[in-house]
């Protein structure tokens, strides 16, 4: 026989247990990696180097010199054009030296404002240059990809232009070019000096562009050929992509660490060709203010006034550096092997 249960012992029995509270886990967030593009982490890299701030802030000065050199010189009260004769002696040299009217002295011979010819001359440098990296880069681009990618005779044929125009001595065929197209569209009696210098400009570009689009087009078609086998392009010639596409959305995308590289290192070159081939005589002329017709005019009075020489030598030399500086930087920053 079981034992008798009291009335408290049967009622707890009875009762249903009691509900337990379950607490579900709670869980744990997982870190999501973003991914970068090398673009974007070489962009990175690069406002990481004080180096490459510090050029590119002193290459943003130029730039900001030249697009408010009429401003500046307005605020020093003097044009780049006038003459100021008074103040020239007999044997040509300036009467006075730095005033509160001329920042930095007056031209020998001519009179002419020194501050307001050296703001001036900083715009053709960067035009030029400017002018002739985005043309060499373009024609550069585009050449080397139809090489690369096409192939056969196609290549055969750019790679032999390419290398013909990399073999032309430079500076010799630049003079000889430039004299010849100044000849050509500047030779009509009765000429401006302003029509004169126009047509100067027009041909120191056109010469430096022939002359510099085919070190990037041989750059940029090895990288392609190298490219082409990859898996992504023959994943894109078996679906049927357009070969403008493939050109210019599947491999160019993967070219702009060269692309990058060049207009870098371009931009310092460019500006002191144009200093030089200006101070030989082939390049702009007057009334153009420049700092290589002011380097040319300055080496006759180099001792007596020299300030007239080094105003645009040093312009010319802190703008190269930065710039060459700035396009290590760079080329560093694009190349994922370096560490700086």
């Amino acid at each position: 026989m079981e034992p008798l249960r009291t009335s408290t012992e049967s009622t707890k029995l009875d009762e249903p247990p009691a509900a337990v509270e379950v607490v579900a886990p709670v869980p744990q967030q997982r870190s999501v990696t973003v991914s970068k593009s090398p673009t974007r982490i070489a962009f990175q890299r690069l406002r990481k180097d004080r180096v490459a701030m510090v050029c590119a802030g002193i290459f943003m000065v130029f730039l900001l010199i030249a697009i408010f050199a009429p401003l500046l010189a307005k605020m020093e009260g003097q044009s780049p054009t006038l003459n100021h004769q008074d103040l020239i002696d007999d044997y040509g040299f300036p009467t006075i030296g730095v005033t509160s009217d001329h920042w930095f002295g007056v031209e020998p011979r001519l009179g002419r404002d020194l501050f307001a010819r050296w703001v001036y001359g900083a715009r053709p440098s960067l035009i030029v240059a400017g002018s002739v990296t985005i043309v060499t880069t373009i024609l550069g681009v585009f050449i080397g990809l139809i090489a690369g990618f096409v192939g056969g005779w196609t290549d055969r044929i750019l790679s032999w232009v390419i290398d013909f125009v990399l073999s032309l001595p430079y500076l010799l065929f630049a003079i000889a070019t430039s004299g010849v197209l100044i000849a050509m569209l500047g030779g009509v009696e009765g000429a401006s000096a302003e029509q004169v210098a126009k047509v100067r400009f027009i041909s120191l570009i056109s010469v430096l562009s022939f002359f510099g689009w085919a070190g990037l087009a041989r750059l940029i078609r090895g990288q392609v050929l190298s490219l082409r086998e990859r898996e992504f392009i023959a994943a894109a010639k078996v679906l049927g992509v357009p070969t403008r596409k493939v050109l210019f959305k599947e491999l160019l995308p993967n070219l702009v660490a060269p692309i990058m590289v060049s207009v870098s290192l371009a931009l310092p070159s460019y500006i002191v060709a144009e200093a030089g081939l200006t101070y030989l005589g082939v390049g702009l002329s007057e009334p153009t203010p420049s700092w290589g017709l002011s380097i040319f005019a300055a080496v006759n009075y180099y001792r007596a006034d020299p300030i007239y020489l080094w105003l645009p030598v040093l312009g010319i030399t802190i703008l190269v550096l930065a710039l060459s500086l700035l396009g290590d930087a760079v080329r560093d920053a694009f190349d994922p092997r370096t560490r700086r």
